[in-house]
């Protein structure tokens, strides 16, 4: 990002926006199994098709995914694979954050008493 100007960086956070809203990153872990339909997607979401056909808009819009119309219907597909290695990243990276915090609340608990009577 270094030396970007204000401009791309606008567009870097327009991007990272799409990427910050849930429904988006379930349609995407979807997608990455295989192409499907609004419909599908909709059903495995849990959500209406109008309120999925919205995410997919904007994820269009964006770059992220692909839209093929095949007689009545139109199937969505991964048009930048790179996502995938952008949100294992960041998986990665709160993974790691999240052990280390396990780890610091692990040494506020004492150890069980031992028993050596028994």
């Amino acid at each position: 990002m270094q030396g970007l100007p204000d401009e791309a960086l606008t567009q870097v956070a327009a991007y990272f926006q799409v990427l910050s809203e849930p429904t988006r990153l379930r349609i995407l872990n979807m997608l990455r199994e295989r192409e499907r339909s609004v419909g599908e997607l909709a059903q495995l979401c849990g959500f209406s098709s109008a309120n999925v056909s919205r995410h997919l808009s904007l994820l269009t819009q964006h770059g992220l995914v692909q839209r093929e119309s095949r007689g009545n219907s139109a199937y969505y597909s991964i048009a930048d694979v790179s996502v995938y290695a952008l949100c294992d990243l960041v998986c990665g990276s709160l993974a790691r954050q999240f052990e280390r915090e396990v780890q610091a609340r692990a040494a506020f608990v004492a150890p069980p008493p031992s028993n050596p009577g028994r």
